[in-house]
C-alpha cells in the first residue's frame, strides 16, 4: 500500500504525471515572520474504483474552525520539516501511516490570516487504504473524486480585503481557504499542468480567528 503507481486510473492521472508536474513547478516558500509553521497533506488515493483526494469535516469539539472541510494537517512540530509534519498528521487524523516513499512534492507556502504558514504537501496512497478517523478531530472523511475538483471556482469580493476570496463548491457546500486555494492550485498544477500562484487568494472574515 502507498506504493507510487505510473498506470493511469480510469481519469488519466498517475503518481509519475502528477510527480512530473510538481517537479516543473518552483514552489514559493514564505518566511514565518512571527508565524507558525503547518502542513497538510493533499492525498490521491484509489477507492471503490473512483481515484480522488481525502477531505474532511473537522470535529465541533475543536477549539479552531470546528465543523470546517480542511485537508489532514496541522502544526509542525519541533524538530519536523513539512513533509514530516504532513506524514504524521495524516496518520494522528486518519490512521493512514505512508512513508517518504509517497510523496511527489509540494506547492507554494499559503499564509492564514490567524498566524500560521501552511505548506501543501502531495501524497500517493494509491488502493488499499481505509482511513479511520480520529473522532476527537474529525467528524467525517470523504474521498472527493479527481474530476470533482474541476469545478470553476467563486471569486467574491469583501470590504474587509482587496483580495478575491475564493470558495470551490464541493461535497455539497463550500469550501473556502486555506483550503480551497490550496486544492485549487494543487488542479491547476499536478492535475493541468498550469503553473498558477494562490497567495493573492484571500479567505473568508470568519477564518481568520
Amino acid at each position: 500500500m502507498g506504493a507510487a503507481s505510473n498506470e493511469p486510473g480510469s481519469d488519466g492521472v498517475s503518481a509519475a504525471a502528477i510527480r512530473a508536474a510538481l517537479e516543473r513547478f518552483q514552489p514559493r516558500t514564505e518566511a514565518l515572520a512571527g508565524r507558525r509553521a503547518a502542513a497538510v497533506a493533499i492525498v490521491v488515493a484509489d477507492g471503490n474504483g473512483t481515484r480522488g483526494v481525502w477531505l474532511t469535516r473537522r470535529s465541533a469539539g475543536l477549539r479552531a474552525h470546528a465543523g470546517q472541510i480542511a485537508l489532514p494537517g496541522g502544526r509542525i512540530d519541533d524538530g519536523e520539516d513539512a513533509v514530516g509534519g504532513a506524514l504524521r498528521e495524516l496518520d494522528e487524523e486518519l490512521g493512514v501511516a505512508l512513508s517518504q516513499d509517497a510523496v511527489l512534492g509540494r506547492l507554494d507556502d499559503y499564509p492564514t490570516r490567524s498566524g500560521y504558514v501552511i505548506t501543501p504537501v502531495v501524497l500517493w496512497a494509491g488502493a488499499g487504504w481505509q482511513p479511520r478517523p480520529n473522532p476527537a478531530e474529525v467528524a467525517r472523511v470523504a474521498l472527493v473524486p479527481l474530476p470533482e475538483l474541476d469545478v470553476p471556482p467563486r471569486f467574491l469580493r469583501i470590504a474587509e480585503s482587496d483580495r478575491p476570496v475564493i470558495q470551490l463548491p464541493l461535497l455539497d457546500t463550500l469550501v473556502h481557504a486555506p483550503t480551497a486555494a490550496v486544492l485549487y492550485q494543487f488542479r491547476e498544477v499536478a492535475l493541468r499542468g498550469r503553473h498558477t500562484r494562490v497567495a493573492e487568494l484571500e479567505q473568508p472574515v470568519f477564518a481568520w480567528r
